[in-house]
């Protein structure tokens, strides 16, 4: 992305340039989803068009953007012990600006204790509203007082933001933003607000460029990647606009998340079947084997649909691999239903599993609910499910022992001199190979495994 093209906010720029007595230096923090993770580059972007330079730390920072994640409560707090950590450096310097942004501070009781018990944090702003930054620093700069927004939902898009994103070789692209589906736990949709697509024409603009960047991996980002298309002029499903990607000359593969298992078809899995740039890898959240808690969850789909869909893909495609995000003691569960969730994740055959034990968010419907389950019983459940998952997973990975996968390398390994790479299927090869091949392709033979890592040679180039 050009950062000339940003010169309209040229007073701002000016307005940095002399508030500061040497060229100003920005840390971004980004916790959580990958979605947060392409907003911090698009922050760097902005912030570099605006004449700031980058550094990987707070100390020595003139101004830290923290970009908060408010799916789980562990995360809001290190956001806060992060915050509260930069106190004595404020002191120091009190030309520092802190800035906090994203899906926390789209709550008015975020705002409201930033507000009240963090006073040297200058300026706060929400999701989708990265193209203000540059204003909200020319007024903490004019004005010396805080910028602090309370929470807004916007509903446009933004395009053409400057980006800086932090790999050569791998991309993230968002297709669209926000969630419909208000399952009971989440406050995504609180928070990003409603369902809004990019068009297929924008998608395609930026993806073209990545590739002829070199970028060799790209993953479609959204909330919901399936319900792609809602609100279009021109209808496109997801499967139609990742087919339309497959289909671009280069060589690249595709990956995407999240999706929703209540919108992902059989046409999407015969999209994946059809083109080989598309990863046989499905990341499927299905949140729990019991259909009680389902219900409860919101989810809208049953255990027999889920695996169903499940069953087709493995007929479909053979070698796809497929992941998960498992919730453990949601509100009510009982054993029952929890053995059920253990019952559903040995049939389906888990090469990863994201779980968690259910984190309280205010504002959803399930913190209104009874939780009466010791956390100690929590804790055991998850215990299980991880050692039955890494039960099948270990055997997975030996099973892949002699065969020969073409993998993207991504650098150094965890042995001295080795590097690493992502099969197809998501899961890591650790390999000996002579020379540096960070940002390639390249032919790896495994030849063991260390739990679920694998071990490896080099091939051959791709």
């Amino acid at each position: 992305m050009d950062y000339q093209n940003f010169a309209q906010h040229d007073r701002v720029i000016d307005a940095i340039a002399n508030y500061y007595e040497t060229p100003p230096l920005a840390y971004i923090h980004s916790f959580g989803c990958q979605q947060n993770v392409n907003d911090g580059e698009k922050i760097k972007g902005v912030l570099l068009a605006l004449g700031y330079g980058l550094t990987d730390k707070a100390e020595g920072a003139d101004l830290v953007v923290f970009n908060t994640c408010a799916v789980r409560e562990h995360a809001e707090q290190r956001v806060y012990g992060n915050i509260g950590a930069l106190k004595n450096l404020k002191l120091a310097n009190p030309k520092m600006m802190i800035a906090v942004c994203g899906c926390m501070v789209q709550q008015k009781h975020v705002v409201d204790k930033v507000r009240q018990s963090y006073p040297y944090v200058d300026i706060v702003f929400g999701v989708n509203a990265i193209d203000t930054l540059p204003r909200l620093i020319g007024d903490r700069i004019r004005t010396r007082k805080r910028v602090l927004l309370d929470p807004v939902q916007r509903t446009e898009l933004v395009e053409d933001l400057p980006i800086h994103r932090d790999s050569t070789f791998k991309a993230w692209l968002p297709i669209m933003y926000g969630c419909d589906n208000f399952c009971s736990y989440c406050i995504v949709p609180f928070v990003r607000g409603r369902e809004r697509s990019r068009t297929a024409a924008n998608i395609l603009e930026e993806f073209r460029a990545l590739v002829q960047s070199g970028y060799k991996e790209i993953t479609l980002l959204g909330q919901n990647v399936n319900s792609y298309g809602k609100g279009l002029e021109r209808p496109m499903d997801f499967s139609d606009l990742l087919a339309m990607l497959a289909e671009e000359p280069g060589d690249f593969r595709l990956r995407f998340m999240t999706s929703h298992p209540k919108d992902a078809s059989r046409k999407l899995i015969d999209t994946i079947a059809s083109h080989e740039k598309i990863c046989n890898n499905l990341h499927l959240p299905v949140q729990s084997g019991s259909n009680h808690m389902l219900a409860e969850m919101n989810r809208k789909y049953n255990v027999s649909e889920y695996l169903s869909l499940i069953e087709y893909a493995k007929k479909k495609i053979p070698d796809m691999t497929f992941s998960s995000d498992i919730i453990v003691g949601f509100p009510g569960e009982t054993e029952a239903d929890f053995e059920q969730t253990m019952d559903l994740v040995q049939k389906v055959g888990y090469t990863q599993l994201f779980t968690f034990i259910y984190s309280k968010r205010s504002g959803t419907k399930a913190a209104t609910l009874p939780d009466d389950t010791p956390y100690v019983v929590k804790t055991d459940r998850i215990a299980r499910l991880l050692a039955l998952h890494e039960q099948f997973a270990v055997g997975y990975a030996q099973s892949l022992i002699g065969k020969r996968f073409r993998v993207l390398v991504d650098g150094a390994g965890k042995r001295p001199g080795s590097f690493s790479g992502r099969l197809e299927n998501n899961l890591v090869v650790d390999f000996t190979a002579p020379c540096d091949l960070t940002g390639q392709f390249a032919w790896v033979k495994v030849t063991g495994n260390k739990g679920i890592l694998l071990l490896g040679e080099l091939d051959s180039l791709a």
